[in-house]
Parts: structure tokens; sequence; C-alpha cells
């Protein structure tokens, strides 16, 4: 279920993390001293030996701040901030505050920034116990207006009216609880020790016309449609709900294991049968308080950057399906008030080169004006249904190994990254520069790139040799970074979790762990998948993962079946371990 073109992956550190949400006040400038003050701040840490990466985000939740804001704190030991960035960092002892840049200095009520840093100690790394935004600290919430006489004759209320939508938000994951579907949940509770992970939220894939209204079929969609599941989310009072949106003409073109059921010229019936429903599902004000998230077309765009020398991709990329089909899936959902669009942006091993790089987020721009604005594009998404590492802890794409660099290694093979999280943000930064609103966030599907297990390195490489070094040290197991079906060996990674780094909105688990990538023998079906030769174990490979073993496991279903065995390979070796 994804096409991998030519080249592989890039690096961070994340030997520990740590998480606290603690509240952060907000004191207004003194224009704005009437304002309701409020905050909430997310700070995490990815940590090695003697350093570590911190990560920041700030949600005002009070009137609307401008001409400027400030957050400070003061570390417990002797952290020493090195660099820092989305904002201006002074230190002095353990006291650091950081001014919003000059291009972000307002923010609006349920807005959010995000900074981040890189730091040294040498004793302890506690995080700091509180947080103050323009010098007031605050419990994290909005504070009550004085209480006023009840009037003697109030006004008499209307029952037919009903209340107002909810606020937009500038992260849809932030403060909300995620939606766990029913059906994935059952699924994972039925096999050992599964509970453990079945509270997740996962996002549900309508991958065909037939999943609109729910299916009563036992392959890779259950019985619940989109409104079941809607209805579903509402009484579990979940604030976020998340959809893939999965069923371009032509679908996947460079790929066959996640072929669909609509042709190369079914533009029409992609637009009247399958978005027009969806949306309006999506608009039934019976949902406005929900956060709905559509995670658009994966394994689309790139691939008329990269494939298009496979027929099918050709042929997209010249009668414009995809570029127009993803436009008109923005506008329509994104006319929504409480809908989030997040569009594919593939992942590091697929554009991480800078013959891919640019050219794809181009792509992305062009998809996006196609649909009247490109506003309707809440963000992007990278690493979906795939298996590249969030980090690599033992080395970056600055790394040398005797004077060579490890771009030059087999691995790497001159790629710009070595992981998901380094290239997530710098990708953002280049669809800023070129037109995309400077506040989109980035989502990372972490459902399967956690690579725990005995096999984990531990260290860095000894090696003075680039290559043993690089194998040695990847935490990413996988024989080669093209390779993406049902890997064996692979982990469930980071558990979903809201703001948990610079320009990231969430991680996420889109790909539900447990569904299958593709079969590993052909099986026929009624859902237009076929076989791809890339999920068989025996196959030994094509220039796209450099003619070598896929790393498949045996005996799965076809794409979107659930697959026990694999299932309970991630929870084996799920990192963060499992508790």
């Amino acid at each position: 279920m994804r096409p991998r073109p030519h080249k592989a992956a890039r690096g961070l550190t994340a030997a520990a993390a740590v998480t606290l949400l603690t509240g952060a006040g907000i004191a207004v400038a003194a224009s704005q001293a009437s304002a309701a003050a409020g905050c909430r701040v997310t700070y995490s840490v990815n940590q090695w030996n003697t350093g570590f990466t911190g990560n920041l985000a700030v949600t005002n939740l009070g009137d609307p701040i401008s001409g400027g804001w400030t957050l400070a704190w003061d570390f417990a030991g002797d952290q020493r901030v090195t660099q820092g960035w989305n904002g201006t960092f002074t230190q002095s002892g353990r006291h650091v505050s950081v001014a919003g840049p000059s291009y972000a200095n307002s923010l609006a009520t349920n807005a959010t920034a995000t900074l981040g840093f890189n730091a040294d100690y040498s004793s302890t790394n506690t995080a700091p116990a509180s947080f103050a935004l323009n010098g007031t600290q605050c419990t994290g919430s909005v504070p009550p207006p004085p209480s006023s006489p009840t009037p003697s004759n109030p006004p008499p209320s209307d029952p037919t009216t009903p209340p107002p939508p909810g606020t937009r938000a500038d992260n849809p994951y932030a403060g909300a609880r995620g939606y766990v579907n029913p059906e994935w949940k059952a699924k994972a509770d039925s096999e050992p020790g599964g509970n453990r992970v079945s509270g997740n939220p996962t996002a549900v894939w309508l991958d065909r016309i037939a999943a609109i209204e729910g299916t009563s079929d036992s392959s890779s969609n259950g019985a619940m449609g989109l409104r079941d599941h809607l209805d579903a989310a509402i009484a579990q009072g979940a604030g976020y709900v998340q959809f893939v949106i999965y069923n371009l003409p032509g679908r996947d073109c460079s790929a066959l294991a996640s072929n669909g059921e609509l042709g190369v010229n079914d533009l029409p019936r992609y637009k009247t049968e399958y978005i027009d429903p969806i949306a309006a599902i999506q608009a039934d004000p019976k949902y406005r308080n929900l956060r709905i998230i559509n995670v658009v077309e994966i394994d689309s765009l790139p691939n008329l950057v990269t494939n298009t020398n496979v027929a099918t991709c050709a042929t997209m990329k010249q009668n414009g399906g995809y570029v127009q089909g993803v436009g008109y899936a923005l506008n329509k959902l994104g006319a929504i008030p409480n809908v989030y669009n997040y569009v594919d942006a593939a992942h590091h091993g697929w554009i991480g080169w800078d013959t891919n790089f640019g050219p794809t987020a181009d792509i992305m721009l062009q998809a996006a004006r196609a649909s009247g604005d490109v506003r309707n594009v809440h963000g992007f998404i990278t690493n979906t249904a795939n298996y590249s590492a969030l980090t690599e802890p033992y080395f970056t794409i600055g790394t040398s190994v005797n004077g060579t660099s490890v771009r030059q290694s087999k691995w790497v093979d001159w790629n710009y990254y070595v992981d998901e999280l380094s290239f997530a943000q710098a990708f953002r930064q280049k669809l800023v520069s070129i037109g995309f609103d400077s506040g989109i966030g980035m989502l990372i599907d972490t459902s399967r790139n956690g690579w725990g297990g005995p096999n984990r390195p531990s260290a860095a490489s000894t090696s003075t040799d680039v290559n043993t070094f690089v194998n040695q040290s990847r935490i990413d197991r996988r024989i080669h970074a093209g390779n993406w079906c049902n890997q064996d060996g692979a982990g469930l990674g980071e558990r979903p979790k809201a703001a948990p780094a610079a320009g990231i909105d969430a991680y996420v688990w889109v790909k539900p762990p447990g569904e299958s990538d593709g079969s590993s023998t052909l099986i026929p079906n009624d859902e237009g998948k076929g076989f791809d030769r890339m999920c068989d174990p025996a196959y030994t490979g094509n220039e796209r993962n450099g003619n070598s073993p896929t790393g498949a496991l045996a005996n799965a279903p076809i794409s979107g079946a659930w697959f026990s065995a694999q299932f309970r390979q991630l929870m084996a070796n799920a990192y963060p371990p499992l508790s």
C-alpha cells in the first residue's frame, strides 16, 4: 500500500521521552487587562545521554492576545538551552523566557503556538513545575466571570434553538478525547493482551463507496458505516473522530495490493457517489460539536512526482484525476466548519531527496488551489500505514563515520533525512514557504514504527565502516526502506498523543494495528484489491526496493482484513514497551 520509488531515511534523538501537561498563565498586555486569562502548555522531551530536545505547545484559552507574548519557566536543575526555534530564547541561570516571533506575535482564542529547543545538562532532567505567559501564572483554565444577580424576569428560552457550534480549534487533537472504533477494539480485545492497546483511537477507512453506509462482509470493512461511527463517537463522548478518505479513481497507481474500485476515468463517480455522500453526512448539524478529521487520499499526489514511469500513474497525471479529485474532496469537506482536512504527504523514505521534496510540495499546493482555497487544508500527514522510524537515536543526517557521511551508506542512499519527525518538520516549513497557511500542523502515523523487541539496538555501533555502522545503529530494522507490506519485526510506536513536538499536531494511529497491508498470495475479492509481489515473502524485489527481499510476513489476508499474527508481533515489539 505504499509505492516506494528510489531511496531511504533520517534522524533525531529520542532514547527517552516524557510528557507533562500543566497549566500556564496568561497576563495580557495592559491594553487588554480586562481580557479573560487562561492557557494550557504541553511540554515533552526527547532525551539522550547528555542532552535533550524540548518541545512546547502553548494554547490560549482566553480572549485573543495581540501585541506580543512571552512564555517563561524555571528549570529545576542545570539544564542549559543551546539552540531554540519559533521564538527568541533568553536564559539567565535557571530562568528561561521565550518571546514570540514577529511573524506570530498574536494568539487568538484557542490558538496554539509551538516552539522548541535543544539543551544540555549534567545532573537530572526534571520537567519545569510551571509556566507563565506574559508574566502571570494560572491553573490552565479560564476563571468564571464575576457572578451577577439573576434578573427578576429572565427572558424566556427557546428550546428549538440549537446550541452554538463548537469553536474551531487550531489543533483539533489538543484537549480532546479520540474516538475508539468499537469494531477494531473488538478485534484487538480478541487477541491475548490486546486490551492493553485497544482503548487507543484509530482511524476508520472509507475505502470504497459501500463503506459509507457500512457492509456486511467480514473482510476489510465492518458493518458500521460513516453515520454509525459518528453516532458512536457522540455516544462515547469523544471530542474528535478520524476518517481516511481513500477511493480516488485509479487509486494507488504504482501498487496493486491497495488498488480500488474506481477506474482511471471514474472521477465523476468519485465526486457524486463517494465524496458528495460523505460531505452530506459529515455536515449534519447533529455532529457539529465533533471535530471530524479527514486524512485525504494517501499514496496519491506523490505518485505523480516519482512514479510516472508506471502507466496508471502517467495516466492519472495526464488526466488530472488525482489533483482534481483531491481538490474536490478538499472543497466539499473543507466547507464544513467542524471538519479538518489533512492531506497525505508520503514519508521521508519516499520524498526525502531534493529531487522529490520540492516537486511534491508543489503538487500539494496545486491540489489545494484546485479546491478553491488553500485554507481547506488544515495540515498534512506523513508515514501513513508505513514503518519509518519516528526518530533514529544513534545517528543523524550529520553523522560521519571515519570521515564518510552516513548519507553515503546503502541504507540512507543520499537521502536528506533518516527519520520521520525531522522530515515532517522540514516538509511543513517547505509547505508554508510556498503558500500554505503558517498555522498548518503535521500528523505522523506511529501505529507500526516502534521497532522494539530483542532486535532493537541499544547503542550506536563502534564500526568504522559506514554501512556497518548504519546497519548496526538504526532502529528501523527493515531490509530496505522501500519495503512497505506487513513488515516482519515491526512494533507499535508512540501511542496517539496531541502536540508532541514543534509543528506536529499529533502522533496518530491512522493505520489500525492488525489490519493487513495486502495479501501474501493472490486472494480473489470484490473490493478491487490486487496481489502485489511486495507482499510476498518469497519475492526478491525490484528497482524500488533495491532488488531486496520484501521482509513481508507470510499468510497475510487482503489489505484491511484482520491479520492476527501481525497484531501479536506488533504488540511484542512495541516501543515504548507496553506496560
